[in-house]
């Protein structure tokens, strides 16, 4: 999983488009694109933005090879000038990107790129499939770390990942969202953050009787004894046994700084409480209750409701898959082209007759709005490129569709952000991506900005993206100007 060249990571119609750009319009015309989601996942009340820096490899590594050129040649379907120009090709344009670990809401842009319509065309889909993954990933993994309400949750969903790519960067995104730890070693290699696991039934089932593999497995591993108690029966068998190997190391004078039980099917509520008396019974009050199982948010929700005793999560398949809402529905839009005799962008605008799928025009940029006393999120406001703001004047959000909906700000009682940095300029890298764990830990930041009622889970409340004054106006000239008669 090193670097690797993918540019043919792509949907035919940025190739075959490429080549109408190159044989009908000016190839080098400069054109904005934004990526942007529509609706938050899973009913979240907002998304955590991830996979910047694999987009930031895919544009470093951006480059078509001899094989890949006759490959395009064998499909007959490209011309050979059209096929030459591809071998020479270099992303030469600007991209601006939210940092990842940055909370963020439907319609504003994750990702704005200044391009050539060619190089802007061809990079959208790798774009997309890179950071729809991840920023799905990262924002059901928050979810779940808030329903274990700092406990810690591990992510081991590798085996039920939908290929290694899945399992790898889902894990990646996982940790980005406050996950402890991840069973996947690779990814840990990858990306240097924390490996987790125990054993599994095969390692009790493998010796003659559970107490021997508990005794042998708590020898190789003395500070990470954690043993799974539901092989045979959990509250006659397991924890007993587990006990008695706790006893036996506190006896040895084996200090037990990482120890504990793992329920991995059954009644978690009720077992999980049966085996807290038991180990709180037998002096050993601190050990770990952990539990797996097919948890989700949903679940751990309602284990804690009923009261169990579970203080360590492990969550797989419903986690590295988002099993709920499979999808994170980020898209890819023409924003503006530039008039090359004024060198000023002309916005371009799409239209739907759903007014939640007509687009944003222009070039743009996004100021987040904290209240000033509290530090939480007030709203976004998507404004144009170069629009002012000072902190020391009033400030007026209208909900740009619903517009009698409007809220007022008082002089000195907010404060505002830029969330756009830039990437790339000119095709250079400008931008060094943190480590994970840096990220990790920006991402809890973030997190802290949002109300309580936009985290939780179920109907939360949600966070207002508004357009500047000066963008409405423009979006509705623009549609205005849209008159078709019958």
């Amino acid at each position: 999983m090193s670097q690797r060249n993918l540019t043919l990571l792509t949907d035919l119609y940025e190739l075959t488009m490429m080549q109408g750009y190159f044989k009908e319009k000016d190839a080098n015309e400069t054109v904005i694109f934004d990526a942007f989601y529509r609706s938050n996942p899973g009913g979240n009340g907002y998304a955590i933005c991830a996979g910047l820096e694999q987009v930031i490899e895919y544009i470093k590594e951006l480059r078509f090879e001899q094989e890949d050129v006759d490959y395009l040649r064998s499909t007959g379907l490209f011309e050979e000038d059209f096929l030459e120009y591809l071998l020479h090709f270099k992303f030469s344009g600007d991209i601006w990107s939210i940092p990842e670990g940055t909370v963020v809401f439907p319609r504003e842009p994750i990702v704005k790129v200044i391009a050539p319509v060619m190089e802007a065309q061809l990079i959208e889909t790798a774009l997309l499939n890179i950071i729809n993954h991840q920023s799905l990933i990262a924002t059901k993994a928050a979810r779940v770390i808030y329903a274990a309400d700092g406990d810690g949750v591990m992510e081991f969903g590798l085996r039920r990942a939908q290929g290694p790519d899945a399992g790898i960067y889902g894990a990646r995104a996982a940790m980005i969202a406050g996950c402890i730890g991840t069973s996947n070693v690779l990814a840990g290699k990858m990306f240097d953050v924390p490996i987790k696991g125990t054993h599994a039934h095969s390692w009790i089932m493998s010796f003659p009787d559970e107490l021997t593999a508990f005794r042998r497995y708590a020898k190789l591993y003395p500070t990470a004894c954690i043993l799974l108690v539901d092989t045979y029966d959990t509250l006659k068998s397991g924890v007993p046994n587990a006990i008695k190997v706790f006893k036996e190391m506190r006896e040895a004078g084996i200090p037990l700084t990482f120890y504990g039980i793992r329920l991995d099917s059954g009644d978690l509520a009720y077992l999980s409480k049966k085996a807290k008396k038991m180990l709180d019974e037998a002096g050993f009050t601190d050990a770990v209750i952990s539990a797996s199982n097919d948890l989700d948010e949903t679940l751990i929700n309602s284990l804690k409701i009923q009261g169990a005793t579970i203080n360590s999560w492990g969550v797989g398949t419903n986690l590295i898959t988002s099993k709920d809402c499979p999808s994170f529905g980020g898209v890819y839009k023409l924003a503006a082209i530039m008039d090359r005799k004024t060198g000023q962008f002309v916005p371009k605008i799409k239209l739907s007759e759903n007014a939640e799928k007509i687009t944003n025009p222009g070039n743009k940029a996004i100021k987040r709005i904290y209240n000033r006393e509290t530090g939480k999120i007030i709203a976004d406001l998507i404004c144009l490129e170069g629009e002012v703001f000072r902190e020391s004047n009033s400030l007026l959000l209208f909900d740009p569709i619903e517009t009698w909906k409007k809220t007022h700000l008082a002089p000195n009682s907010y404060t505002m952000r830029d969330l756009l940095v830039p990437v790339f300029k000119g095709g250079d890298c400008v931008y060094s991506s943190p480590a994970v764990m840096d990220i990790r830990d920006y991402c809890q930041k973030e997190l802290n900005t949002l109300w309580d009622e936009s985290r939780r889970l179920v109907n939360p409340h949600e966070v207002h993206v508004d357009l500047s004054n000066e963008l409405w106006h423009m979006k509705k000239q623009l549609l205005d100007s849209y008159h078709f008669s019958d």
